[in-house]
C-alpha cells in the first residue's frame, strides 16, 4: 500500500507533466498530445490537445505537423472514432477540423496557385512539382490557369499550362464545363481537350452540347474526339439525355460528383461574359447536389426544350433542396420563387414525375410538396395520372408518412372523382384518420399541423357529402365522424355534424342530436348541431328515437332556454315532420285561453 509521501510524489510528477505543457510551442504540444494518446493516458492527452487549441494555431502549420507525422495523424483519426474518453474525442475532433481548414487554406490560396502556375514553365521537374500542387488546389486553380492562357503577355507559358490542364483531374470538371460558355474559340478548344483528357463521364453532356450546337466545325470535331476518349457510346446519345443522367447522379449524391470535404461549403461556378472569366458562388454543402441537379436539368432543357422529364426532376430537386431547411443561395436573387410556386405552374404531368420519384425514394418532403401542388391545380383526370402502370398519387395513399397519406387523400377527395377506382376505400380510411388528429394524438410535425389536417379532412368530407359523391363512400368513416362530434375543438364538432347530416343512418342522426342537446357544448356548437339535425331530417327523414325527440321538444317548449338555441331547436323539430299529436301538444302548451 502506498504511503503518503509516495502519493504526494506521484501527484507532483503528474502535475509537472501537465504543467510542462504551458510555455511549449505548437509542435511540442502536438507531439505530447499524440504520445499520451498512444500510451492510453487520455487525461493527459486531453490536456495537451486543449493546449493546441488554446494556442490559436495557424491551421496550415498544424497541417504541416500532421503531414510530417502520418502515423500520429492516423492515431488522431482513430481517437475520434473509438476513444472511450468523451472529452478527448471532443477536443480531438476540433483539432481535426483545424487540420482540414489548413488543407483548404493551402490549396485555395491564390498566391500559392499563381506561383505554381509560373513554376510550370521552369524545368521538367518544376512542371511535375507544380502539377502535383495544382492538382491539390483542384477547382481553385482553374480560373487562374484559364486567365493565364488568355493573357497575351504570357504566351511563352501557354504550352506548359495547356499540358497541365487535364492533369488537374476530376475536381477541375465543374469550372471547366462552365467555362465552355466562353466566346474565345482557342480557349474553348483547350477546355474541350482537357475535359477529354480528364476522362470522366460528367463532362459528356457539355461536350455533346458543343457537338450539337457549336457553329465551329473544329470545335465540334474536338468535342467528338473528347467524347470518344471518355465513352464512345455517348456520341449516339442526345445532349439532353446525357444532362438528365448527370442530374440524376447529382440528385442521388453519386460519390464521383462529391465536392471536397475540407470546407463546410461547396462551389457552384458561373461564367461572367463581361469579365470573360469564371466566378464562384459558395453554397451550403447540405444542398449542393440538389442545386447541381437543377442546373443539369436546366442544361437538358437548353439542349432540348421538349425534354419534359427534366422538368419533373428539376422540381423534385428544388423541393429536396428546400428540405435542407436553410436559405436558398445568393445567386437565386431577391424575389426568387419558392419550389411550390414553380410546382403549381409546372402542370400535373411533371408533378407526377416528381411524386413518383419521391415515392420510390421514400422522400416524404418531396412527395408532400408535389401532392400539395397537385391538390391546388389538378382535376380528377390529372390527379389519377399514370406513369407507365403506376398512379403516383394513388400509391401515395399507402406511403409510410401520415402527412403524405393525408394530403393524397384530401387531394383526391377534393377533386370529386366520378369514376370508381379500387383505392377509394383507402381515401376514406385516410380521411377518417386525419379527422381524428390532435396535438396529443399524432406523430405529425406539431399540433398545428395535426389541427390543419383534421380541419382539411373535415372540409373535404363535407364537400363530398354535399355534392352527393358516389365514388367515395363516407359511411365507412361514420364512427370517426361521430367521434369528432365529441371533439374539444368547436370547428371540428360543427363540421362533423354537418357531414353526418348527409349520412343515411340512425346513428348519424342521433349523434347530431346528442351534440345539440349536450349542455356541456358551447351555444354556437349546439345551434350548429340543431341546424345539421334539420338538414338530416330533410335529407333522410326522422331517424330519432322517442326519448331524443322528447328531449328536443322540452328544449323548444322551455321558456328559460337561450332564444337563439330554442329557435334552432324548433327548426330542427319542425323538420322531423312528427305526428300531429306532438305538434298539438306544442300548441296547447303555450295556450293562455
Amino acid at each position: 500500500m502506498l504511503n503518503r509521501k509516495a502519493i504526494t510524489a506521484i501527484l507532483a510528477v503528474t502535475v509537472f507533466a501537465v504543467s510542462a505543457g504551458f510555455g511549449q510551442g505548437l509542435e511540442d504540444n502536438w507531439n505530447d498530445f499524440l504520445h499520451y494518446t498512444k500510451i492510453g493516458r487520455f487525461d493527459l492527452a486531453r490536456g495537451f490537445a486543449q493546449r493546441v487549441l488554446d494556442s490559436n494555431p495557424d491551421p496550415v502549420e498544424l497541417l504541416a505537423l500532421s503531414e510530417a507525422n502520418r502515423a500520429g495523424y492516423a492515431i488522431l483519426q482513430r481517437v475520434v472514432d473509438v476513444a472511450p474518453d468523451a472529452g478527448l474525442v471532443e477536443v480531438s475532433r476540433k483539432v481535426l477540423e483545424l487540420i482540414e481548414q489548413g488543407k483548404f487554406i493551402r490549396r485555395s490560396d491564390p498566391k500559392i496557385i499563381i506561383e505554381e502556375i509560373k513554376r510550370l514553365s521552369t524545368t521538367e521537374r518544376g512542371w511535375l512539382t507544380a502539377v502535383k500542387r495544382l492538382r491539390n488546389a483542384g477547382e481553385y486553380a482553374i480560373p487562374f490557369m484559364l486567365d493565364a492562357i488568355t493573357d497575351d503577355s504570357r504566351k511563352q507559358e501557354w504550352s506548359d499550362i495547356k499540358r497541365a490542364l487535364p492533369k488537374i483531374g476530376r475536381d477541375a470538371i465543374r469550372p471547366l464545363a462552365v467555362a465552355l460558355q466562353t466566346e474565345n474559340t482557342a480557349l474553348k478548344a483547350e477546355i474541350i481537350k482537357a475535359l477529354g483528357g480528364i476522362r470522366y463521364p460528367q463532362s459528356l453532356g457539355y461536350l455533346k452540347y458543343v457537338v450539337e450546337n457549336d457553329a465551329s466545325a473544329d470545335l465540334r470535331n474536338h468535342a467528338a474526339q473528347s467524347i470518344r476518349r471518355i465513352d464512345p457510346a455517348a456520341l449516339n446519345a442526345k445532349a439532353a439525355t446525357l444532362f438528365y443522367r448527370l442530374a440524376e447522379s447529382y440528385y442521388y449524391h453519386a460519390e464521383s460528383l462529391a465536392p471536397t470535404e475540407d470546407a463546410k461549403f461547396a462551389n457552384i461556378w458561373f461564367w461572367d461574359p463581361v469579365g470573360r472569366r469564371l466566378l464562384r458562388e459558395k453554397v451550403d454543402s447540405s444542398y449542393f447536389n440538389e442545386l447541381m441537379a437543377m442546373r443539369a436539368c436546366e442544361w437538358a432543357l437548353k439542349a432540348d426544350p421538349g425534354f419534359g422529364w427534366s422538368i419533373g426532376l428539376w422540381q423534385a430537386a428544388y423541393f429536396k433542396a428546400e428540405s435542407a431547411g436553410i436559405e436558398m443561395p445568393n445567386y437565386f436573387g431577391p424575389g426568387h420563387a419558392d419550389a411550390i410556386v414553380y410546382a403549381t405552374t409546372a402542370g400535373p404531368e411533371y408533378l407526377h414525375q416528381a411524386l413518383g420519384r419521391a415515392i420510390k425514394d421514400l422522400n416524404a418532403y418531396v412527395a408532400l410538396g408535389a401532392i400539395e401542388a397537385l391538390a391546388t391545380t389538378a382535376g380528377e383526370r390529372s390527379l389519377l395520372f399514370r406513369i407507365g402502370a403506376a398512379q403516383p398519387l394513388v400509391l401515395a395513399l399507402s406511403f409510410d408518412d401520415k402527412a403524405v397519406k393525408y394530403s393524397a387523400a384530401i387531394a383526391i377527395a377534393a377533386a370529386g372523382p366520378k369514376q370508381k377506382f379500387p383505392e377509394s376505400k383507402l381515401v376514406v380510411a385516410n380521411l377518417a384518420e386525419a379527422l381524428g388528429q390532435t396535438g396529443e394524438n399524432t406523430d405529425l410535425a406539431n399540433e398545428w399541423v395535426a389541427e390543419d389536417y383534421a380541419v382539411r379532412a373535415a372540409k373535404v368530407m363535407l364537400k363530398l357529402v354535399e355534392t352527393r359523391n358516389r365514388v367515395i363512400d363516407l359511411s365507412a368513416a361514420q364512427t370517426a365522424i361521430i367521434n369528432a362530434t365529441k371533439d374539444s375543438r368547436a370547428d371540428i364538432q360543427m363540421l362533423a355534424g354537418r357531414i353526418l347530416a348527409y349520412l343515411d343512418s340512425p346513428d348519424a342522426q342521433r349523434a347530431i342530436a346528442a351534440m345539440a342537446l349536450d349542455e356541456n357544448n358551447a351555444i354556437d356548437v349546439r345551434i350548429s348541431a340543431f341546424n345539421s339535425l334539420a338538414v338530416s331530417a330533410k335529407v333522410n327523414a326522422k331517424l330519432l328515437d322517442v326519448t331524443t325527440i322528447d328531449a328536443v321538444y322540452s328544449l323548444v317548449s322551455s321558456q328559460e332556454a337561450d332564444p337563439e338555441l330554442r329557435s334552432a331547436a324548433a327548426r330542427a323539430y319542425g323538420s322531423l315532420n312528427l305526428p300531429s299529436q306532438k305538434v298539438k301538444d306544442l300548441v296547447l302548451d303555450q295556450a293562455k285561453s
